[in-house]
């Protein structure tokens, strides 16, 4: 009786382990096709630029044989303004990044959000698998979309990328409506969210286990101008010599 007892808790915990395993494997997946297909976005983009290339270079060598300073610039505004999206997201040493950025970017752009980029690291020495990283970035750009869509103008996102001597830093803000002090303190709890519908509160609370995960702190600070997301990593040297 008890061996039976035994053996089918044995086997119980067994499966919940399996289903575990199984369930992080399946999320890397999905974390990894999703940056897949936004490199493979980020290259047909950049693709269609080279291809288009030569054909403005004859356009404006055209409009400046004639003169047509003031066409030339109507010309070359909507064409700048495209080459610089893209150049923007490719300043990082990691291709899932730059992808991940481009297509949240397109994406804000569809909503009408204006999105700013710096980037002043290449995170050349960020010991942080892409996946994972595109994990954290892309739950808090989520985020930051979400709460932008109960505006309906003046909407803005803010990305700073950035490091210090001894950190990687990641700062995410958003001009949208304020978070309440007490939703603040416990945003990164499972199940908590800002938003009214179901199927919402996992995605903070999945980016503060990664970012805890790889020694990291992620913090929030929202008033009426801006909600900022500030992701900190240390750097490989300073924590070995932590």
């Amino acid at each position: 009786m008890w061996l039976a007892v035994s053996a089918t808790i044995v086997l119980t915990i067994c499966i919940i382990l399996i289903l575990r395993q199984y369930q992080k494997v399946n999320d890397r997946y999905n974390v990894m096709m999703e940056s897949y297909h936004n490199l493979e976005e980020l290259n047909s983009t950049l693709r269609m630029q080279r291809h288009d290339y030569l054909n403005h270079l004859q356009v404006v060598y055209g409009l400046l044989e004639v003169d047509e300073y003031e066409e030339l610039k109507a010309y070359l505004a909507p064409v700048y303004k495209d080459m610089l999206k893209t150049g923007k997201a490719l300043r990082t040493s990691k291709p899932a990044v730059n992808a991940l950025l481009r297509a949240k970017y397109a994406e804000a752009e569809n909503e009408n959000i204006d999105v700013y980029v710096e980037v002043k690291s290449d995170l050349q020495g960020l010991d942080i698998p892409d996946w994972e990283l595109c994990k954290v970035l892309s739950n808090i750009l989520d985020n930051a979309i979400t709460a932008l869509k109960e505006k309906s103008d003046n909407r803005k996102i803010m990305i700073d990328i950035t490091e210090s001597k001894a950190e990687y830093i990641f700062e995410i803000a958003n001009n949208g409506p304020a978070i309440e002090l007490q939703k603040q303190e416990e945003i990164f709890k499972q199940g908590v969210t800002t938003k009214q519908e179901e199927g919402h509160g996992m995605g903070l609370y999945i980016t503060k286990g990664v970012v805890k995960k790889f020694g990291g702190q992620v913090e929030l600070k929202s008033d009426e101008q801006l909600t900022t997301f500030r992701v900190v990593f240390p750097k490989k040297n300073e924590v070995d010599e932590g």
